[in-house]
């Protein structure tokens, strides 16, 4: 008799980036090299005291080249906007060329429809009356 099992699934979840336990392992791992560092506490603290203005000046470089990339994603992100604002705009600007084209063919139409109804009411109110009365006699002129 054969047995089935279930296989079962480990699932491993990470939260986080593995980037920040590596950099507290790297300032620890400084920490304690410097410790143990074959110097006097005078040059171990000139050395940390150069170390740390390095890191201070790299920092603030970083921190400018960020806020250049940052402004010139700002000027690029805002000229898109006002681009697609533009942009809407004319859209709505035809939009409203086209409406006003369409009402005012409408309005035509409406005149011309109505001319034409009115030319066929009178044409048939002539035509009733003419048919109350009978033919006008042979010897009087129509419009006379």
């Amino acid at each position: 008799m054969a047995r089935h099992y279930e296989d079962e699934e480990v699932v491993v979840e990470r939260r986080g980036s593995p980037v920040k336990p590596f950099l507290w392992g790297l300032a620890v791992g400084a920490a304690v090299a410097l410790l143990f560092a074959p110097m006097s506490g005078e040059d171990l603290r000139a050395d940390l005291r150069s170390r740390s203005r390095k890191l201070k000046d790299l920092a603030s470089h970083k921190v400018d080249d960020l806020e250049g990339l940052v402004a010139g994603g700002y000027e690029k992100a805002r000229a898109r906007v006002e681009e697609g604002i533009e942009s809407a705009k004319r859209t709505v600007k035809e939009g409203r060329q086209v409406a006003h084209d369409v009402a005012d063919a409408g309005r035509d139409m409406a005149q011309t429809a109505r001319e034409d109804l009115e030319r066929r009411l009178a044409d048939a109110r002539e035509a009733r009356r003419v048919a109350r009365q009978g033919p006008p006699p042979k010897d009087e002129e129509p419009g006379a």
